[in-house]
Formats: structure tokens, C-alpha cells, sequence
């Protein structure tokens, strides 16, 4: 790997680069090069990415999430950790044994021996570091195996978030998702890693204690088991069923706190424009609080449940105190086995309380499970067929046979709309807010699918092709263009990542991009922030259109693509689109006159289907719902249509 000045701004020549542009230098200085190769030597080789995206789920992403399936996918690590908790479990409690060995052949009269006290001691000793290396062991291999379930995990709740559909999206909450995504795949984390195992370590000390307690002395442990156990089992089963409650309602206020925050962050221009910091702190203090009220309850079940099996625990000592001090009394039990069932008493009184913890955060991965079992078995909206076929090239024919459409199944948007667009014709759709243009784009590139009637394109029903074979062939540039975080070549190269660099700069050209890029520090390789911010609303516009164009796309759909261009950038897009556009069908959802007039025919929509349709000299002539539009647009001056378009 060279390390020169070119290697991505690294080096004397990156840092000059940076210094000449007045940016800060983000290389790596000289005097750190040789540490910092050092340290590359040392980075795990890792294999190339394999992965593959099919639209319909496999077989084994079809199974229904359950924590087994998600650990059963690696049975070496969890055959190792199982070995290494039955290991833990019966080195840790050999300790009271020897302890009441050593008592009783070492410490009681007639039976002194310093020689068997330091035996039992070291042998002691020994078994504690055991159980150390054991531990550290089990840690490794319990993290190893979470670090391998979640990574699978986050991939499998991607891909699936990459297969919903338009629909989903809109009527769900981003910070829900979110929060699907951090914190209930870090409570999984949390339960794969240090929770399964400490639950199996307490509950398997808690069966050997209690084989160890019958071994040592029946009566006393035939009191604990009838007298205790049945008491914490009650218990449990009231924690269980409360907690399970709380843990959902917890899950779903936290997501209802990172919808809110993402929200206000995302609109914190808006926020700022209409002074609503305050309500919104409000708004987002009754939020936290609801979530804050989860909490409380989760812990008041957990404050009643810990130390009610605290007491029981302590009254149950305090009888079989009395009980085994009766024995040893009338010689019935050594004094050394006394000691040593109370030992093991303790550990068995414990692990309960340790199992309290862990069951905490059983329910919350539990809950987690339930969470993302919902989203995983969300169905898309717009599914492929199981006999799908690819689309072959298209000639660009797009059809609306009496088409109908409602967001809402009992309020439609579009009815009866009966329309053919002809290969290499551009089709621009006017008419005022909500009469349903966009829903017709939307339907073209199959975002949704029509309740009644058929989309075609070159007379193939949409619903019976590939998703992936029609979207490569449907470009669409929206009202709102959206950038990613990456450099100006990747954003141009996103629907086409194999691009050459001619290929992007021929795009730039053509669309009329040369000056801003020119402009910029590094070119096409100069970063963009997160969704574009440091491009202006136009700018943005722009980088879309070529984006699209790099596609080649035989379906060309702009969505009141020009309406956020102020009129010299409006002037250089038309001229673009005439190029664009040339031998590609189009659907233009005009917000402008002027970007309708290029068009080839005009569809007028109102009130959910097609007024008229023609040419833009045809409809004035007929002097029906477009001339009246037109006049409108002349009496503005001819510049600004949104108030009688849009």
C-alpha cells in the first residue's frame, strides 16, 4: 500500500493540498507515518463482502425471529460456553466441601491437623484461580458469539428495512426505527453477552446446591425446597407477568423519545423560524415523562419482587438455623456439614438475587425480540410476485388502465385515470394541490400499487415484473432532492456506481454543473455533509437531474423537479432537459408552465382523474381548464404559475 502525498490526502502532498484550499489538515503527519504503517500491519485480513439483495426474503429470513435460532447459527461457541458454565458452576461450589472437611478432620477435638487444613487451603486457592481462567474464558467466548448474532442481526432488520415498501416508511416513525436499530439490538447484545450465560451459571449453581443440600442433609433440605422454593416460585411468576408489561410499554416510550428527537432535529431550521422551542420542549418533557412513568413502574415490580426474596430468605435461614442447631444437638449432623449447608445455603439465596438482575434484563431483550419480530414480519406494501421476470429493455410505453388509488382505502386520490404515454414522449401533468399528479409518478415506478386496475409498461403489467428490473429503467428525481454523505462523484454515481469519470463530467456538462463544480476544492471528489446542507436548495436540484441522467434511465419521472431553481438556474435546467429527455419517455409533474410547454402533451388532473389532455396549443384552443391556468400564469407575468398550477 503506497502512503504517498496521493493516497487520499495523506502525506506532505495531501497536507498542501488541504492548506492551499483553506481547509484544516486531516492527514497524517510525517513524523507519525512509520507508527501509523506499523499499526496497518497489525489489522485482521478481512474477506471480501459476499452479499447479495433479492427482493423476496429466503427461506432462512423468512423463520421467525427467536433468540435460539439467533445463537443456533454458531454451535461451537455455543457448545464452548455451555462447557464452560457447567465447568464454572461446579468448580465454584467445591469450596463448602472442603471447608467442611477440612473442619471436620482438621479443626474439631481429636482431629487436629494442620497438614489437612493446608491442604484443603491450597486446593482452595487453586479452584479460585481455576474459576478466574474459566470465567475469563467464558467472557471471550460469550462476546465473541454476541459480537457474531448481532452483526447478523443488524444485517438481516437492514436488509429487511431495504424491502418495505414506500407505504411503510411514511406512516412510520424514523426514530421508531431507530430505535429499533440502536437500543433494542443493544439490549440483545447486552442479553447474548453477559445475561444467557450469567442466567445459566446462577440457574445450574442453584440445581448442584440443591443436589449438594439433599447430599449433606435431607431434612434441612427437604425444608428449603418445600418451604422456600415455593414461595420465590410465586413470586417469580408475578414478576414475570408484571415486568413483561412494563418491559414492552418501556420499549415503546423510548422509541416514541428518539422519533420526537429526530424529528425536531431534522427540523430545527423550522423550529428556529417559528420560535417553537419552548412548546417543543414541552411537548418533548411529556414524551420523557411517559417514558420516565415506564421506568418507575418497571422499578417499583423490581423493588417489591428483590427484597421479598430477600426476606424469605433470611426467615428461611432463621428456622433452619434452628432446625440443624437441633441436630448437631442430639448428634444427628457434625458440625462441620452444619457450616457447610449454611455455606451453601447462602449460594443458593444468591444466585436468586443475582437471577433478579438478569431476569431485568431477559425481559428487556425479550421485549426487544417482540419489537423486532413485528418488524421483520412486516410484509412490504408493493411485494413481488414469487414468478416474477425481469423486464427486459423497454421501449418506454407507460399505460394507466382505469386506474384507481387511495392511500386511505375509503378516500381515493385517483378514479378511473385511463391514459397511454408513447415510447419517447414527454407528458407533462398539471393541475392544483392534491388532485393527484405525483400519485400517478408514484404508480409508474410502483412505489404503490393501484387498488383497481393495471399500470403497463410496453403492455407488461408492472406487478409481474422484477422490481429490480423496473426501477433500473424508471429514473426519478423528486421535489426534494436528497443527498448523501460522501463525495460529489459518489452522490452523481449512486444509481450507477460503475461510471467513469468522462461519463460523470459528460452528466455535469450536460446539465449545467460545470461552474459549481468548478467552484469546489477538490471537484467532483469534494465531501458532502449529511442530505446536501452545504449546497444550496438548487444546487441540490441539479446534482439530482445528473444523478438521473447518469442512469440512463428509458423512464424518465420528475416530480416538480424544477420548483425549488430560481429563474437563471430554471433557464440552464430547461435547456438541459431538452437533452435529457431526448428519446426517453417522460412524466413531468409541472409546477411551472414554463416546464410544461416542453412537454409534448399536457395532462390537466383534477379531483382525482383527467380533465383534458393535448398539446399546449390544443388545450388553449379548446379553452378549457388549462387556458384558464395559462391566463393565470400570463397575468403573473408570466414567471411565477405556482399559485394557479400548484
Amino acid at each position: 500500500m503506497a502512503w504517498g502525498g496521493g493516497f487520499g490526502g495523506f502525506g506532505g502532498g495531501g497536507h498542501r493540498s488541504a492548506t492551499d484550499n483553506g481547509l484544516p489538515f486531516g492527514g497524517i503527519p510525517s513524523e507519525l507515518m512509520g507508527e501509523a504503517t506499523k499499526l496497518l500491519a497489525t489489522e485482521p485480513h478481512h474477506e471480501p463482502a459476499n452479499l447479495t439483495f433479492t427482493q423476496r426474503p429466503t427461506a432462512k429470513e423468512r423463520q421467525r425471529l427467536s433468540l435460539a435460532r439467533l445463537v443456533g447459527r454458531y454451535p461451537g461457541y455455543l457448545y464452548g460456553g455451555s462447557l464452560l458454565v457447567i465447568a464454572i458452576s461446579l468448580v465454584l461450589q467445591a469450596g463448602p466441601k472442603l471447608t467442611e472437611y477440612a473442619i471436620n478432620h482438621g479443626m474439631v477435638p481429636g482431629h487436629h491437623s494442620l497438614g489437612v487444613i493446608a491442604a484443603c487451603g491450597g486446593l482452595y486457592l487453586a479452584l479460585a484461580l481455576a474459576s478466574v481462567y474459566l470465567q475469563r474464558a467464558q467472557v471471550d467466548v460469550t462476546g465473541r458469539l454476541a459480537s457474531r448474532v448481532m452483526h447478523d442481526l443488524r444485517i438481516r432488520v437492514f436488509t429487511h428495512l431495504q424491502r418495505l415498501s414506500l407505504g411503510f416508511f411514511t406512516d412510520e416513525k424514523a426514530g421508531v426505527l431507530m430505535s429499533r436499530m440502536t437500543s433494542d439490538i443493544e439490549n440483545l447484545q447486552q442479553l447474548v453477552q453477559d445475561g444467557i450465560s450469567q442466567f445459566a451459571i446462577q440457574g445450574l449453581t442453584m440445581v448442584v446446591i440443591t443436589v449438594i443440600l439433599f447430599t449433606t442433609n435431607v431434612t434441612l433440605a427437604s425444608w428449603t425446597v418445600l418451604m422456600v422454593v415455593p414461595l420465590l416460585f410465586v413470586f417469580s411468576i408475578w414478576f414475570h407477568r408484571a415486568s413483561e408489561r412494563g418491559y414492552l410499554r418501556t420499549r415503546d416510550r423510548i422509541a416514541n423519545v428518539l422519533a420526537d428527537l429526530s424529528e425536531s432535529l431534522y427540523g430545527i431550521r423550522v423550529v428556529t423560524a417559528n420560535n417553537r422551542q419552548r412548546r417543543n420542549i414541552r411537548n418533548h418533557r411529556h414524551v420523557v415523562g411517559a417514558y420516565r412513568d415506564a421506568n418507575l413502574y418497571t422499578g417499583r415490580v423490581s423493588s417489591i419482587y428483590g427484597p421479598s426474596t430477600v426476606m424469605i430468605g433470611i426467615l428461611g435461614q432463621g428456622l433452619l438455623l434452628a432446625i440443624g442447631g437441633r441436630l448437631v444437638l442430639e448428634h444427628k449432623l457434625t458440625i462441620g456439614a452444619l457450616i457447610a449447608f449454611f455455606l451453601y445455603l447462602n449460594r443458593f439465596f444468591s444466585p436468586i438475587q443475582l437471577l433478579v438482575q438478569q431476569y431485568n434484563a431477559l425481559q428487556q431483550g425479550r421485549s426487544s425480540i417482540t419489537r423486532l419480530r413485528e418488524l421483520l414480519e412486516t410484509r412490504p406494501g408493493v411485494d413481488e410476485d414469487e414468478d416474477a421476470t425481469d423486464l427486459g429493455l423497454v421501449e418506454g410505453r407507460i399505460t394507466f388502465d382505469h386506474v384507481n388509488f387511495g392511500y386511505d382505502p375509503d378516500r381515493p386520490v385517483l378514479t378511473d385515470v385511463d391514459l397511454e404515454i408513447a415510447p419517447g414522449e414527454s407528458v407533462a401533468f398539471v393541475g392544483p394541490t392534491g388532485a393527484g399528479k405525483s400519485t400517478i409518478a408514484k404508480l409508474a415506478n410502483r412505489f404503490y400499487d393501484p387498488t383497481a386496475g393495471r399500470v403497463l409498461i410496453d403492455g407488461v403489467d408492472v406487478r409481474h415484473v422484477t422490481l429490480h428490473s423496473l426501477r433500473s429503467q424508471v429514473g426519478v428525481v423528486p421535489q426534494e432532492p436528497f443527498l448523501f454523505a460522501g463525495s460529489i462523484r459518489s452522490n452523481l454515481a449512486f444509481g450507477r456506481p460503475e461510471a467513469t469519470d468522462d461519463e460523470i463530467e459528460r452528466a455535469i456538462d450536460v446539465v449545467g454543473l460545470r461552474d459549481l463544480v468548478d467552484r469546489l476544492p477538490d471537484g467532483i471528489g469534494t465531501e458532502v455533509h449529511e442530505r446536501g446542507q452545504t449546497l444550496s436548495a438548487g444546487e441540490r436540484q441539479l446534482l439530482a437531474l445528473a444523478r438521473a441522467f447518469l442512469a440512463g434511465p428509458r423512464i424518465l419521472i420528475l416530480d416538480e423537479a424544477t420548483s425549488s431553481l430560481d429563474l437563471q438556474s430554471e433557464t440552464i435546467v430547461e435547456r438541459a432537459l431538452d437533452r435529457i429527455l431526448e428519446g426517453r419517455s417522460a412524466i413531468l409533474i409541472a409546477h411551472r408552465l414554463t416546464t410544461a410547454q416542453r412537454a409534448d402533451r399536457i395532462v390537466v388532473v383534477d379531483h382525482g382523474g383527467v380533465v383534458e389532455s393535448g398539446t399546449p396549443s390544443e388545450l388553449l384552443a379548446a379553452g378549457g381548464a388549462y387556458a384558464t391556468m395559462f391566463a393565470a400564469w400570463l397575468a403573473s407575468g408570466g414567471r411565477d404559475a405556482s399559485r394557479s398550477v400548484d
